[in-house]
């Protein structure tokens, strides 16, 4: 059974039999009890209409002896009762419910329990059970008790083919009730459970076909319930999943495309050196020393971007003053900002704890943030770096008066080999392409937090918020 609609089904179908089933044994027996009581109460009420007339009689002739005939006569007027009201109608003596009736028998029985009268004749002389002695009612003659008038069944037992018809009836209906609540409740359990599997059946059908390389696979969300909940969920992973196969193509054409212009320029030159054509001057040995160190950052960007998707990325985080870390990479861009006329400003908050950083990779992130603004900001320009305090820890900004980014280019700022104008081709000095991913990862890895933030034509605004070596458990967090 590998079905889990018939499962589900199976199971709902046991569960209402079991329910079923056990209302209509609770219900049967509380019937069968109730009305029990009630027979035998109606049966009390004629017993009790007569027993004057017995305590009368045995006034008079101070014993039972005789008393056949007075039996006769209970039995005659039962008879003749019954006969005048049809045998579908039982009223009692007062019009209530269940008085005497064609099959109903009067026993007397002394105060020794012995039967001095049957009107079936059946029993007399013999001694009467007590719990049918318990249903009748005493008669007492001058304080005395002298006998028990006891009405019960013609047949074996307390209820008689009337009652009996009566309780077939009820097993009956609630027989019917209980059939017709598990065929309602097969329903409703098919209905279920087709609108529990359906779901599962749309996820399994998309899973497959995303195995089979089709990406583009979503499933309809109609429930905010846990299966709701699973549709999202395998929504947002086939997002995720085809957002990062676009970005793997394209990372790889870009890796393509940045590779093809200096292999070509390597492949050009040692050609001609090779035929004569070009001769081997230091200009030449320099342009190809330059792509061979371009290919070669290139390489490195690749792996550090490698090693951190794989957390493999080596981090020695220990306390560092903010301010040394930004002065640092001013001095080191100081001389090629000043060829573009581009003034970097430092602007350090008073008083500012130490962050824990691997000094050498924060360097590697600032160096490609100053390096990025550099490129975009025009000449006369400026770069502030600054430091202050956040709720975070420490936050470093590097903010340029460049063009700005739009709110889709923010977004995507940080995708490896993101270009925002995508027919402007890099420039020699344009780096790889994986400064700001490689900025981004770096500060993951230090237990940080970067984004960006800009408006177009306002500039840029790069902020990395760090912990400080004040926040309790830092130093043991994972690099």
């Amino acid at each position: 059974m590998r079905s889990l609609w018939l499962k589900l089904t199976l199971t709902f179908m046991a569960v209402a039999l079991a329910a079923v089933g056990l209302v209509a044994i609770l219900a049967n027996r509380a019937v069968t009890s109730q009305f029990g009581m009630y027979v035998a109460h109606g049966r009390q009420m004629q017993a009790t209409r007569w027993v004057p007339t017995f305590a009368e009689y045995y006034a008079r002739t101070g014993s039972w002896e005789g008393v056949e005939t007075l039996v006769n006569d209970w039995a005659e007027s039962t008879k003749m009762k019954a006969g005048q009201r049809g045998p579908q109608k039982r009223h009692g003596m007062d019009g209530g419910p269940m008085s005497s009736a064609p099959n109903d028998r009067l026993l007397l029985a002394d105060s020794q329990g012995v039967v001095v009268a049957d009107s079936r004749g059946e029993l007399v002389g013999e001694q009467l059970p007590a719990y049918d002695l318990a249903d009748g009612v005493p008669i007492t003659v001058d304080g005395q008790q002298v006998g028990t008038l006891v009405v019960t069944s013609a047949k074996t037992g307390n209820v008689g083919s009337a009652e009996a018809s009566f309780l077939v009836a009820v097993n009956r209906a609630l027989l019917w009730a209980g059939l017709l609540a598990v065929v309602l409740a097969i329903l409703l359990g098919l209905m279920l459970a087709r609108q529990m599997t359906a779901p599962l059946r749309a996820l399994t059908v998309a899973a497959e076909e995303m195995a089979a390389g089709d990406l583009a696979q979503r499933v309809t969300v109609r429930t905010h319930d846990e299966l709701g909940e699973l549709g999202r969920a395998f929504n947002t992973m086939a997002e995720a999943l085809q957002r990062n196969e676009a970005l793997r193509r394209q990372m790889t054409a870009d890796i393509a495309h940045d590779l093809r212009p200096p292999l070509s320029l390597i492949l050009g030159h040692t050609e001609a050196l090779r035929d004569g054509i070009l001769p081997p001057s230091q200009e030449t040995f320099d342009v190809l020393h330059d792509e061979a160190k371009r290919l070669d950052r290139l390489v490195a960007d690749l792996r550090t971007l490698s090693l951190a998707d794989a957390g493999e990325l080596s981090v020695a985080v220990r306390p560092a003053a903010p301010q040394l870390l930004l002065e640092r990479a001013i001095v080191t861009h100081t001389p090629r900002a000043g060829k573009k006329g581009i003034t970097l400003t430092l602007d350090v908050a008073p008083d500012l704890p130490e962050v824990l950083v691997d000094p050498d990779r924060m360097g590697q992130v600032l160096d490609n943030l100053v390096e990025n603004g550099i490129r975009y900001t025009p000449e006369n320009g400026r770069i502030t770096l600054s430091a202050s305090r956040s709720d975070y820890g420490v936050r470093l900004q590097v903010q340029d008066t460049g063009p700005g980014l739009s709110p889709e280019e923010t977004e995507h700022i940080f995708d490896r080999f993101y270009r925002g104008d995508k027919s402007r081709q890099r420039q020699e000095d344009g780096g790889s392409g994986l400064g700001l991913a490689i900025a981004r990862s770096l500060v993951l890895a230090q237990n940080g937090r970067i984004r960006a933030e800009s408006w177009p034509g306002e500039g840029a605004t790069f902020i990395v918020e760090l912990p400080t070596s004040t926040i309790p458990g830092a130093e043991n967090q994972p690099g």
